[in-house]
C-alpha cells in the first residue's frame, strides 16, 4: 500500500510541475486547445497542488527509508532527485521569463549617430512629436520593451510566432503596472501583470485569465517598416539599440527579418492563406479584414474600404515596408494610379504627385498627408484566430 501512496504522490508531483509549464509554452500539441483557464488555475494554485502531492508521499516515502531493503532506498531516493531535475527544469530553465529578459541597458540613439542598418524592421511609434523606432530583431528576443515617449510610458511588444507587433499603454486604470512575460496562448506571447496576476494576450492587449479578464490595454499607434522608411517619415527619430548582454539571444534571431531562420514557429509558408503565410491586418474602428501579402507584393497597390474608410495599401518594391492610408481627404475620396518603376502615386482628381509614404510633393495637394490606417503584418494563424470575424481581400 505504501508503494502505491509513494507512486501515485510521485506521479501527481511530477504531471503537476509538468501541466503548470505545458499548457502556456510552445510544447507539442499544447498551443491549439483553449486550456488557458485550466493552466491559469493551476498556476495560481500551484502550491495548494503540490502539498497535496507531498502530504500523499511523506509518510509511505518515511516508511520506505526506515524499513525497506537497500535496493528500495536507492530506487526512491533516485525517484527523488528525478523529481527535483524535473522541478528544476520546469520551473527555471522552461518558464518564459527565464528564457527571455528585458534589456539591462536599454539606449537610443538619434538617427544622426544611429549605425543601425535601414533595412532592418522596427516597429515606429510616434507621441506628442517624439518618434522612436524599435528593431524586432531585438524586440522579438525581448518580447516586451518599456520605453518612454513624449513623456508617456508605453510598452512595446512583439511575438515572433505569431510575426507581429503592438504598442500599448502599459496602464491599468490610472495606475502604472509592470508585466512579465508568462508564456504563450495559441502560439501568442502573454503577459502578467504584477499587480492582479492577470494574463494578457499580446496580439491583442486583452486579459484572456484572471480579475481582469475581458479588459484591455489602451493601444497606441504604431507602424512596422524599414528603418530607412521610417526615418525618411521621421528624421528626428531615436532607435533603440543593442543590449550587449544579449549579444547571442539578438544572434539567434538574425535574419528573422528576411524569414531565413530555420525554426518551424517562425518560418513562413510562402504559399497564400496557409497557417504560416504572411497577411496584413487592419483594424478600422474594431471592423478587421485580412490582405494576402503575397497579393499585394505582386500588384504593388491595392485600393479597398473597411467600414466605410477608404483605404490605400501600397508595399515598396523591396517587399520590407507597407504603407495602409486613408484615401479620404478635405478634396473627397482620392483614387491614385501608380508607378512602380519610380515608386510615385498620381491622384486622379488634381493629378497631384505623391510619394510612396502617403505625402504629397508636386502639384495642388502639396503638402498633405494622407492618414496612416492602424495595420500590422502577421501570420494568417494568429490573425484569424483572435479576429475570427475578419473579411479577407486576396484578389
Amino acid at each position: 500500500m505504501k508503494g502505491w501512496l509513494f507512486t501515485i504522490g510521485f506521479i501527481w508531483l511530477i504531471a503537476i510541475e509538468i501541466l503548470r509549464v505545458y499548457f502556456i509554452m510552445p510544447f507539442p500539441g499544447s498551443q491549439q486547445a483553449n486550456t488557458i483557464d485550466i493552466a491559469y488555475f493551476i498556476d495560481r494554485n500551484i502550491w495548494w497542488f503540490r502539498l497535496v502531492g507531498f502530504a500523499i508521499v511523506i509518510l509511505p516515502l518515511i516508511s520506505i527509508l526506515k524499513n525497506s531493503k537497500t535496493w528500495k532506498k536507492s530506487v526512491v531516493v533516485l525517484v527523488l532527485i528525478f523529481y527535483g531535475f524535473i522541478s528544476y527544469q520546469f520551473n527555471f530553465k522552461f518558464l518564459a521569463d527565464k528564457m527571455f529578459y528585458q534589456p539591462k541597458n536599454k539606449l537610443l540613439l538619434s538617427a544622426s549617430s544611429d549605425t543601425t542598418n535601414r533595412n532592418h524592421l522596427i516597429i515606429g511609434v510616434t507621441i506628442n512629436n517624439e518618434s522612436k523606432a524599435y528593431p524586432i530583431e531585438i524586440i522579438g528576443y525581448h518580447h516586451q520593451v518599456r520605453d518612454t515617449i513624449g513623456g508617456e510610458p508605453v510598452m512595446i511588444t512583439y511575438c515572433t510566432v505569431c510575426r507581429t507587433g503592438r504598442a500599448y499603454s502599459p496602464y491599468i486604470g490610472v495606475k502604472l503596472q509592470d508585466f512579465r512575460l508568462v508564456g504563450m496562448d495559441h502560439f501568442n506571447a502573454m503577459f502578467e501583470d504584477a499587480a492582479t496576476k492577470s494574463w494578457w494576450r499580446q496580439e491583442s492587449g486583452t486579459a484572456i485569465a484572471g480579475p481582469l479578464k475581458g479588459t484591455s490595454l489602451p493601444e497606441i499607434p504604431s507602424q512596422q517598416m524599414a528603418l530607412g522608411d521610417w526615418l525618411a517619415l521621421h528624421p528626428d527619430s531615436y532607435v533603440l539599440q543593442p543590449d550587449s548582454n544579449f549579444k547571442k539571444e539578438y544572434a539567434d534571431l538574425k535574419g528573422y527579418d528576411e524569414d531565413t531562420l530555420k525554426s518551424s514557429l517562425e518560418k513562413r509558408d510562402s504559399a497564400s492563406w496557409k497557417l504560416k503565410s504572411w497577411v496584413i491586418g487592419v483594424n478600422v474602428n474594431n471592423h478587421f479584414k485580412a490582405y494576402d501579402w503575397n497579393t499585394l507584393a505582386e500588384k504593388k497597390m491595392m485600393e479597398d474600404s473597411v467600414a466605410r474608410v477608404p483605404l490605400l495599401l501600397i508595399m515598396k518594391k523591396d517587399e520590407r515596408t507597407f504603407y495602409v492610408l486613408n484615401r479620404n481627404t478635405l478634396n473627397g475620396i482620392l483614387h491614385f494610379s501608380y508607378d512602380s518603376t519610380n515608386e510615385i502615386l498620381h491622384d486622379n482628381k488634381t493629378n497631384s504627385t505623391w510619394n510612396i509614404n502617403g505625402v504629397c510633393v508636386d502639384g495642388a495637394m502639396k503638402g498633405i498627408q494622407l492618414k496612416p490606417v492602424q495595420a500590422y503584418q502577421e501570420f494568417w494563424h494568429s490573425w484569424k484566430e483572435f479576429h475570427p470575424q475578419t473579411e479577407v481581400l486576396d484578389h
